[in-house]
């Protein structure tokens, strides 16, 4: 019976063996389908890859433009920094107590004492809206947050934004290329960081996002003719208006270059539709702000824009007179006679307006943009603030660091490919770097046009860069393909006869040049 049963347990045990390999295999196999399947799943196409790759550096960088700008609350505490950010705090929980009403018409008796301070008429609101606007979002998802921490948190988080916006607009300028850069240099720039840290609860912390998204949305506007992208304009110049004084600039540059393109004979209807359309309803709802209202049609700074209006309509007249007109030397007499009534009409409407006291003067802090000197000798009190002193060549360096050397290159590269949205951005640098160079605070002005044209500089370079390095390898390529070519029929030339031939001496020449 033993040896009987010796040859059973062996079978058995053969058996065994024989069946552990196929479960072990089997084990072996199951974890092996998720990395095929996972495989299979990232088998993206070119321009998906692209896209993944451009979200993941937009949304780094947006991480990293917010998380830079923590440092005081990581180190200290959520607290409001200086004076005017405080009193910004103070109205905007008022605004979330008392309502908007309220705030509207609200009488401070603690500011300006002791003569008091109406609140809305003597404020540019968007800042102190905007956090209530995000406070009460805030509450309605059941977040249990305190507004003092939305009015910390409010400039590094329009910071990040920004950094979306100077995306679109340098790919709208050049490439997603330069976007991309342009993104990455406006979140770590000091000259941006220093007025958008945490607890600076100040104007220009969401002034400059809707400075850069009212510009980038009339170049667009420009580029396509599109009546929708005007009305974004008007409502970013809107946001802009609500939020800073600032908006001045955004009102005599676009017109500015409005002008310039009238000059250099790029006049277009995609003009003429963009810039109606944003002044026109930007105009209308400019007025709606109380501490700006009529002054956007009775103020001297506001002049230009309405010239360039007007100057626009005879463009757009002396164009339909010229379609039905066949003859050139009665049109040339036209335009003569029109053009002169309209200088004269304008000169006597603005010397009018002037005399009569409508249009009034260019206030004190604009003629010192204009002439440096100027609130030295007449109004010592402009002159007494430090922000509103001469910038130093110091302060250059320390706000913008490589982008001084890049700004120049950039530039070149935008004179070198002029187009509408080029010559948009070149305004924009040499005007903000001029008024960046009269008085420290417009610095922050500068930072994104600096930024963006630095970011044109880097990707033409590096684009540059490469298509000589792809030129270089086809070289190479095509003399290591001679010489194999070559390299065959000489051996062939050697099999049929003894002297080698004139083209087994071409690839090594055709290689050395």
């Amino acid at each position: 019976m033993v040896g009987k049963t010796e040859p059973m347990n062996g079978a058995v045990k053969s058996g065994q063996n024989q069946s552990t390999p196929a479960a072990m295999q089997g084990t072996l196999k199951k974890p092996d389908l998720i990395p095929n399947i996972s495989l299979k799943a990232l088998k993206l196409k070119t321009k998906q890859q692209e896209l993944l790759i451009r979200v993941s550096i937009l949304f780094l960088v947006y991480v990293l433009a917010f998380i830079t700008r923590l440092f005081s609350v990581l180190r200290y505490e959520s607290m409001i920094h200086e004076f005017d950010p405080y009193f910004n705090y103070r109205t905007t929980l008022f605004l979330t107590e008392k309502g908007f009403y309220e705030f509207w018409n609200w009488f401070d008796s603690e500011s300006w004492y002791p003569l008091g301070r109406i609140i809305g008429g003597t404020l540019y609101p968007g800042l102190m809206v905007t956090a209530a606007i995000i406070y009460w979002i805030l509450r309605f998802l059941r977040f249990a947050v305190h507004i003092r921490e939305v009015c910390v948190l409010t400039a590094p988080f329009f910071a990040s934004n920004t950094t979306l916006v100077a995306y679109f607009f340098g790919k709208e300028v050049w490439d997603a290329g330069a976007g991309l850069v342009a993104a990455a240099l406006i979140a770590i720039c000091p000259g941006y960081i220093s007025r958008s840290v945490a607890g600076s609860y100040d104007n220009e912390g969401v002034a400059i996002f809707a400075l850069l998204l009212t510009f980038y949305l009339f170049v667009k506007a420009v580029n396509t003719g599109s009546l929708a992208w005007a009305l974004g304009s008007a409502f970013g110049y809107f946001y802009m208006v609500s939020a800073w004084g600032g908006y001045v600039f955004i009102i005599n540059l676009i017109p500015l270059y409005v002008l310039v393109l009238l000059i250099t004979g790029r006049y277009s209807m995609r003009l003429y539709v963009a810039y109606n359309c944003m002044y026109v309803l930007g105009m209308l709802l400019a007025m709606q702000i109380r501490f700006v209202g009529f002054q956007h049609v009775q103020s001297g700074e506001h002049m230009a824009a309405m010239g360039v209006f007007f100057l626009m309509q005879v463009f757009y007249f002396l164009g339909w007179v010229k379609h039905l007109l066949s003859d050139s030397k009665l049109f040339q007499a036209f335009l003569r006679i029109t053009v002169s009534t309209a200088i004269g009409v304008g000169a006597v409407a603005l010397g009018l307006g002037t005399a009569s006291g409508y249009i009034s003067p260019w206030t004190g802090r604009f003629y010192s943009l204009l002439d440096p000197t100027y609130a030295k000798d007449h109004i010592p009190i402009i002159a007494s603030v430090s922000e509103h002193q001469p910038t130093a060549w110091s302060s250059f360096m320390f706000d913008f660091h490589i982008l001084l050397f890049l700004f120049p290159a950039g530039l070149y590269f935008c004179f070198k490919r002029l187009s509408d949205a080029t010559i948009f951005i070149v305004m924009y640098g040499l005007t903000s770097m001029y008024f960046a160079g009269v008085m420290v605070r417009l610095i922050l002005v500068a930072t994104p046009a600096v930024c963006l044209i630095s970011a044109i500089a880097v990707s033409a370079t590096v684009k540059n860069l490469t298509l000589v390095a792809r030129s270089k390898n086809k070289i190479v390529q095509t003399g290591s393909g001679k010489g194999s070519s070559s390299s065959k029929g000489s051996s062939k030339n050697r099999s049929g006869s003894k002297m080698p031939t004139g083209s087994s001496f071409v690839w090594p020449i055709a290689s050395i040049q």
